[in-house]
């Protein structure tokens, strides 16, 4: 089923007479298919006065770079660690023995993890042959962009980069397909995105793996690059975050890599980099 989408709120000012009132603003909940989020996210100014500070006010390369810096202090995972990783952060907030599986947006059991037809596995969404890190401790095992695939619909994914346009994926939740690229279903095309913007920002090849960079065209083959830049950028503003999005973010931050995805958190941040 496809997600109920909440489109992020922007602060307003609230009349004295509202305050006086006591009124505050409902908190939202959304998630991919019918479930809707029990723990709430932080707000996005909670972390600008500590975890941003060096990074607001920046703009363009010195914006990218001061990003880096911040989300490169992180607690790396194992690759066998990531499936129990998953399963808490990409949980269904309705069925807490189940995961939401990315591309087809199908509720699926956590015991269900492997490699046979019915079971979910370990998507890399920035293709891990894209830099050839494979499943090493890092590019290859952060889980900001892992995320539990049907194993069928991951296999037509396979490395492709991603585009609009194709044939439907069976089992895909509306997610295309053809020789060069993947569309995600919509209700998860910014959060692909924003996955990717990540890992073009972490990963800047001083750590021993390739500069992962986001570039404007299809079939990069083992490149360390991905597009298409326009396609994504314009995904990042179509599907903005929403609660199960943001959950995710902090659910990693709190509990597994204790650093974020800015663009989950500043989704603007794209369109003043790229």
């Amino acid at each position: 089923m496809l997600a109920i989408r909440t489109r992020r709120r922007k602060a307003v000012v609230l009349t004295a007479a509202a305050v006086l009132a006591g009124l505050t603003a409902p908190s939202l909940t959304a998630s991919p298919a019918t479930a809707t989020t029990t723990t709430a996210a932080a707000t996005t100014t909670d972390y600008d006065d500590t975890y941003y500070k060096d990074a607001i006010g920046k703009t363009g390369t010195s914006l990218k770079s001061s990003l880096h810096t911040i989300i490169s202090d992180q607690t790396k995972l194992s690759y066998s660690a990531v499936w129990d990783a998953l399963k808490a952060t990409d949980e269904d907030p309705d069925n807490s023995g189940n995961v939401i599986l990315l591309y087809s947006g199908v509720s699926r059991g956590k015991s269900l993890n492997g490699g046979d037809t019915g079971d979910w596995n370990r998507e890399h969404v920035w293709a891990k042959s894209h830099g050839d890190f494979g499943t090493s401790t890092g590019p290859g095992t952060d889980i900001h962009h892992l995320r539990p695939s049907d194993v069928g619909v991951n296999s037509v994914r396979g490395n492709k980069d991603f585009d609009n346009g194709g044939s439907a994926v069976s089992g895909g939740g509306g997610s295309l397909t053809d020789a060069d690229s993947f569309e995600p279903r919509d209700a998860v095309k910014g959060d692909v995105a924003r996955m990717i913007f990540y890992m073009a920002v972490r990963y800047e090849g001083g750590d021993g793996f390739a500069d992962l960079e986001v570039n404007g065209q299809v079939d990069n083959g083992s490149n360390p690059y991905i597009g298409k830049l326009s396609v994504l950028k314009a995904w990042n503003d179509e599907d903005p975050p929403d609660a199960f999005e943001e959950r995710r973010n902090q659910v990693i931050y709190d509990d597994y890599q204790h650093n974020r995805n800015p663009f989950v958190d500043h989704p603007e941040w794209v369109e003043s980099i790229w």
